[in-house]
């Protein structure tokens, strides 16, 4: 049953039944059978498949999340019996927003891979929200509040977004005194996976106060829209993790202070497992810890 059971998560992990098959030296029908036995085992379909793709049914859902808790019961269970309670191995699968992925998290990360050599890591950087179960990310990093309340969160620090622009840009198009006036500057705007962030929220007179904004550029990189306006394109709203550095050194300006909106959190969004494994739980602390340190 154990065997099945990974070999499931691995099927999810890596969106396919060959995919899995390759990771585990199995057969695509090697696969394909543990996957039926699984699902008569359970007595319900745990996958949906297609020609083009798969996607974990909700019964599916609940048997990844228990496979999970079970399979790392156990290997905190062996870990603790062959090596030991300080011993740390294994792999770590999570994902970051771009900006602060490379910025602050890699610089984590290469640090903790030199004090543990058994650690592997899976990064996945993407400004878009992940299926943490579905893609079995042990967790991710991610701002504000989460949407999936099946999740688990400890906050990590305090995040503030902001509203910035190039020194070269401010001189040839003056800096904006209202909410208003962006409507007047060319904006440089993020795509989310639920669509164009061109709604810039504000607080004026201590009311909610939104502007719709424009501009010839959009992405959904958000380390293309800082690049962009280093280069001078344009405004952009960005997360104060992202952009101390480029504020300290006078690359980029801060803009409309005095309306910004109230402080967000920043968190660690993780499945609700009642045991992690060690390796998770300890870079997790680290990531905290040193974001709060400023290391």
């Amino acid at each position: 049953m154990y065997d099945n059971l990974r070999v499931f998560l691995t099927i999810l992990e890596r969106g396919g039944l060959s995919a899995a098959g390759r990771e585990l030296g199995l057969s695509p029908a090697s696969v394909s059978e543990r996957l039926v036995a699984l699902e008569k085992h359970y007595g319900a379909s745990l996958l949906t498949r297609t020609t083009r793709s798969i996607s974990v049914t909700d019964e599916g859902r609940i048997v990844a999340e228990g496979a999970r808790r079970l399979l790392a019961e156990a290997e905190e269970l062996e870990s603790r019996v062959r090596f030991g309670t300080e011993k740390i191995s294994g792999p770590i699968r999570l994902t970051a927003p771009v900006d602060l992925g490379q910025t602050r998290i890699v610089p984590i990360l290469d640090r903790f891979l030199g004090e543990h050599p058994d650690v592997t890591i899976d990064l996945n950087l993407t400004d878009s929200f992940v299926d943490l179960v579905g893609q079995g990310v042990d967790f991710a990093v991610r701002y504000g509040t989460h949407p999936d309340s099946n999740l688990k969160a400890k906050v990590i620090g305090e995040n503030r977004r902001l509203i910035c622009a190039s020194p070269d840009y401010l001189r040839r198009h003056g800096i904006p005194e209202h909410p208003d006036a962006l409507r007047d500057h060319e904006c440089i705007r993020m795509r989310f996976a639920f669509g164009l962030d061109h709604i810039w929220s504000f607080h004026v007179d201590g009311q909610p106060y939104d502007v719709t904004v424009d501009g010839q550029r959009a992405a959904n990189n958000g380390q293309l829209i800082k690049r962009w306006a280093l280069q001078g394109f344009g405004l952009c709203k960005k997360s104060v993790w992202d952009v101390q550095d480029d504020l300290a050194m006078g690359r980029l300006i801060e803009v409309l202070k005095a309306f910004a909106v109230e402080r967000t959190a920043l968190h660690i969004v993780y499945p609700p497992a009642r045991v992690q494994p060690r390796r998770v739980r300890a870079l997790i602390d680290r990531i905290a810890m040193d974001l709060n340190t400023g290391q």
